[in-house]
């Protein structure tokens, strides 16, 4: 009896070790040789060493079509699993490249929708580490089923669990919309690539000739399609940044993000603010050093920092507890909402709002950009996103007007009839329907030079202030900018309880 057994465990082993070789040991060197992680080793350095427990890992395809009946791999080139970032449960699956090419079954991609179920009944996040040539060919339909499973769990558990995406290879035509349906995407800068058309059916179709990397290469879906939210320089940036990003996130959306211990002085004043904001409405200043000194130990982590630079989204913490920051950037465009730039807002609200993650505003906003191009765009319908994002949300809301609050922009950027919960303001702040050239343009049509002059003093004098709007209760205190930190802190405080529920609804119908 000793003998079988031996020899039944023996066979695991073999078994075991044939799995763990993927697609075989040459194929695994030229990863490494191309200076590509296999799937294996991507989550290894993922999760804390020694908690991932694979799952399936004797699955294997039921194709007979094109001889596949005769090329079985365990596995089937999806490794998937559960583990643990930071001590906390999460569920992984990555493609693995030397299987098929990473090419999607419907057997592997039931395995996908296994981990997925599993994430959303106990409440943990989902990573996919993606490096896959797409739909595998010779299944036909069954394959596309496959993706047509993975995007309906996608949907189902958007605003339950939070959905990471590393793009760690190619990412073509339907597979593109798994990672599209997560929450954020990550990818390497020269190595992965996204695209639902390859160059080779563009230029079939378009007649335009376009290399893989400008179509759809890590820098030209960070800084021109917003399609990426993070860009790392290597693959081992890439899962270290998906460490970093779920420090600040809840696990699912009943849960408050972890509180992390800081020594960082919640009183602590910074005298650099006091001057920080020219004195001239017309000059530029770097609306992330206003950040920067007020979060807990200078640290902000910026989300999609290439795309639409004029308005700055990401996450920091205050007191040790996890924020959303949404600031107008006057150093670029004057810190306009442009239609990217209120994609990029509204969205980021949203997903803070779906995981009880408050959010701050930090106001410097001259209006909406002017121009033909933003108008045919479609710029009243990508800015009221904003404003819909804003009102929708019923985590705490707390806004600083920094500088200029004009028109409907002040409005949109989470105004206090919009739902904001404290509104504070540097005595520097600018509340009115425009600024006062534009205003008195208007106001004194035909006027002389020196009765243009004094009524864009009168104008300053009335309105580019913010008293008027504190008199009428819109602003709930007006604050020294060195007190910026303590009081921001004592509002989250403050609302840290707040209780708000929407009307009961299906959903709304946000404009898109």
């Amino acid at each position: 009896m000793e003998k079988n057994n031996e020899r039944i465990y023996q066979e695991f082993e073999r078994r075991n070790r044939q799995a763990e070789l993927g697609g075989g040991e040459d194929k695994l060197r030229k990863r490494h040789e191309a200076g590509r992680m296999t799937a294996r080793e991507r989550i290894e350095m993922l999760l804390d060493k020694g908690t991932f427990v694979e799952l399936d890992k004797f699955v294997t395809h039921r194709c007979t079509n094109y001889g596949m009946d005769r090329q079985k791999i365990p596995g089937d080139g999806i490794v998937s699993g559960y583990g643990k970032i930071d001590g906390r449960q999460v569920f992984v699956y990555a493609y693995d490249f030397t299987v098929f090419g990473g090419s999607l079954s419907i057997t592997n991609a039931n395995k996908i929708v296994k981990v997925q179920t599993m994430a959303l009944k106990n409440g943990a996040p989902v990573i996919a580490l993606n490096d896959s040539g797409g739909a595998r060919i010779q299944e036909g339909v069954e394959s596309l089923t496959g993706y047509s499973n993975i995007f309906f769990q996608n949907t189902i558990a958007s605003g339950v669990v939070p959905q990471l995406s590393a793009i760690l290879g190619p990412c073509a035509g339907g597979a593109c919309y798994s990672p599209a349906l997560t929450d954020f995407i990550f990818m390497v800068r020269d190595k992965s690539h996204m695209f639902v058309t390859g160059p080779d059916v563009v230029k079939a179709v378009t007649h335009e000739e376009v290399d893989k990397e400008e179509l759809g290469g890590a820098y030209t879906h960070s800084s021109r399609s917003g399609v990426a939210h993070f860009m790392g320089e290597s693959e081992e940036e890439v899962l270290m940044g998906i460490r970093e990003l779920l420090s600040f996130l809840p696990s699912n959306n009943l849960e408050d993000a972890p509180v992390v211990h800081t020594t960082d002085d919640i009183r602590r004043e910074d005298e650099r603010l006091q001057t920080l904001i020219p004195a001239d409405p017309n000059v530029p200043y770097d609306v992330k050093e206003v950040i920067g000194s007020v979060v807990d130990d200078h640290y902000f982590l910026e989300v999609m920092p290439h795309f639409a630079k004029n308005v700055v989204i990401g996450f920091a913490r205050l007191g040790g507890r996890s924020v959303g920051i949404v600031a107008n950037q006057p150093a670029f465009l004057a810190g306009v909402l442009d239609i990217d730039a209120s994609d990029k807002a509204a969205r980021f609200i949203r997903f803070c709002d779906c995981f009880n993650i408050p959010l701050i505003t930090l106001e410097d906003v001259p209006g909406f950009l002017p121009g033909t191009t933003q108008e045919h765009g479609g710029i009243i319908r990508h800015g009221a996103k904003i404003v819909y994002a804003y009102v929708e949300a019923t985590v705490p809301k707390i806004t600083l007007i920094l500088r200029k609050a004009y028109g409907g922009a002040y409005i949109v950027m989470s105004s206090k009839q919009t739902g904001s919960d404290v509104n504070l303001a540097y005595p520097t702040a600018e509340i009115a329907v425009m600024g006062a050239e534009g205003a008195v343009n208007i106001l004194c049509r035909g006027a002389g030079e020196e009765q243009r002059r004094e009524a864009v003093e009168e104008y300053e004098e009335r309105f580019a202030n913010p008293y008027r709007a504190a008199e009428l209760g819109y602003i709930d205190e007006i604050i020294l900018p060195k007190q910026t930190r303590f009081k921001l802190i004592q509002a989250l405080e403050m609302a840290h309880n707040k209780i708000r529920s929407n009307p009961p609804k299906k959903h709304g119908n946000m404009p898109l």
